[in-house]
């Protein structure tokens, strides 16, 4: 199997999992996931959130899911428990198809990590 029929069948199992979990089935996005990402680093699931907490949890998605790449690099908890993210490395500049398969492929390898697809 080719690299990308194998990051398409993970990313599929990635959506039909957190689908069925979150949103009785119906298919998440990818924005979605990373939101879901951001909320899962947060670790404060209960709690309701504002536009800009909502923005703000989709960066911690990004910035963890980009991590592991040499993008971002943990650099602390605030005193509300919010985690804090500085750049190591300007992400180069990719074509929204480009930027799209890197998330994908980040999203695939945070899921690997965390052990809930294989």
């Amino acid at each position: 199997m080719s690299r990308d029929e194998q990051l398409k069948n993970r990313w599929d199992r990635v959506v039909q999992l957190l689908s069925n979990q979150f949103a009785d089935g119906e298919q998440l996005d990818l924005d979605a996931i990373i939101y879901l990402v951001g909320l899962q680093e947060l670790g404060k699931i209960k709690q309701s959130f504002g536009k800009d907490e909502k923005v703000n949890l989709m960066h911690i998605g990004i910035c963890r899911l980009l991590e592991p790449y040499g993008y971002y690099e943990f650099d602390f908890f605030d005193a509300d428990g919010w985690p804090h993210y500085k750049v190591k490395e300007e992400l180069p500049p990719l074509k929204a198809g480009e930027q799209t398969i890197l998330m994908k492929d980040a999203v695939v390898s945070y899921f690997l990590e965390k052990e809930l697809i294989d």
